[in-house]
């Protein structure tokens, strides 16, 4: 069975550090892409919250309620 990976979060590194951070405590494997690292060392520019959080499609229900968490958290 391939496993396919959706986007959950963009956003800043910081952010997306401390999500994947949460994922991460509850055992849900999650894969960062940092645009704006990449742009940067190719030596073009991107803006900073060019970083996505993809996750398994398979773990999505799982990590809903951490990610909702998370959101409230940031918008407060």
């Amino acid at each position: 069975m391939e496993k396919e990976h959706i986007k959950v979060f963009s956003g800043t590194s910081v952010l997306t550090d401390r999500l994947s951070y949460l994922l991460d405590l509850e055992r849900i494997p999650s894969l960062i892409k940092n645009y704006h690292e990449s742009a940067r060392l190719g030596g073009f520019g991107l803006p900073i919250d060019s970083v996505d959080l993809f996750i398994y499609n398979s773990d999505l229900e799982k990590a809903k309620p951490v990610i909702e968490d998370f959101k409230k958290e940031i918008a407060e």
